[in-house]
């Protein structure tokens, strides 16, 4: 009987905390608005929930948008290492909705017919006009994961990673080892964070949602 694989690191990934245009109901994508008052407390309340686990970080990374820098660094902030080294990198970027980045969501379903809304929005490999697909934002994310991320994982580390709903979704393929199909199902809630323990072999030994 073999034996089970040791643990290596753990691996946060957390959602930024709701940001302007969440709350008005825009596609954001690339665009860079604030967090709300609420997303500023999302983001402490994630890293308080981080410190009641007694979780000390080692590194950060974090995409090149500033909901998802503030989000980061108010969580850190709240875990008592403000200071911590805090990568950032545009791979980490949420989706690019193209022509559709700043548009409400409601009004472009009206103006387009809310079928082929769906198809951009949640579809796995049909871009919006002029953006990413979700299989576009995995082949960005996922070899940006893999290189700098991952390897700090397994040498044992405990890395942060606050980005956003879609370049998150595409690790999370991985990690949880879910097809195109299933993971245009999954939604991540903002400013809630997702604790990964890996496996010496890289397979999740377990995932833990901290809930509100």
């Amino acid at each position: 009987m073999r034996k089970p694989s040791p643990a290596a690191g753990t691996l946060v990934l957390c959602r930024h905390g709701q940001s302007d245009w969440n709350l008005k109901n825009l596609f954001t994508g690339w665009k860079d608005p604030d967090l709300t008052a609420l997303g500023v407390q999302e983001a402490k309340d994630a890293g308080q929930r981080l410190k009641a686990l007694g979780l000390h970080l080692d590194v950060a990374f974090t995409s090149d948008l500033s909901r998802a820098q503030k989000t980061c660094q108010l969580i850190l902030d709240e875990m008592g290492q403000p200071t911590l080294k805090t990568i950032r990198n545009v791979a980490l970027n949420e989706r690019d909705y193209g022509d559709l980045s700043g548009l409400n969501k409601a009004e472009t379903a009206a103006k387009y017919g809310e079928a082929q809304v769906h198809i951009w929005r949640r579809s796995y490999d049909v871009p919006p006009p002029g953006g990413e697909s979700l299989k576009d934002t995995v082949a960005r994310a996922l070899p940006y994961f893999v290189t700098d991320i991952l390897p700090r994982v397994m040498a044992g580390e405990r890395v942060l990673v606050a980005a956003h709903g879609n370049s998150l979704r595409a690790l999370i393929m991985v990690l949880d080892r879910l097809s195109p199909d299933q993971i245009v199902h999954v939604e991540l809630a903002t400013g809630q964070p997702i604790v990964y323990r890996l496996k010496a072999d890289t397979s999740v030994a377990s995932k833990d949602i901290l809930k509100g």
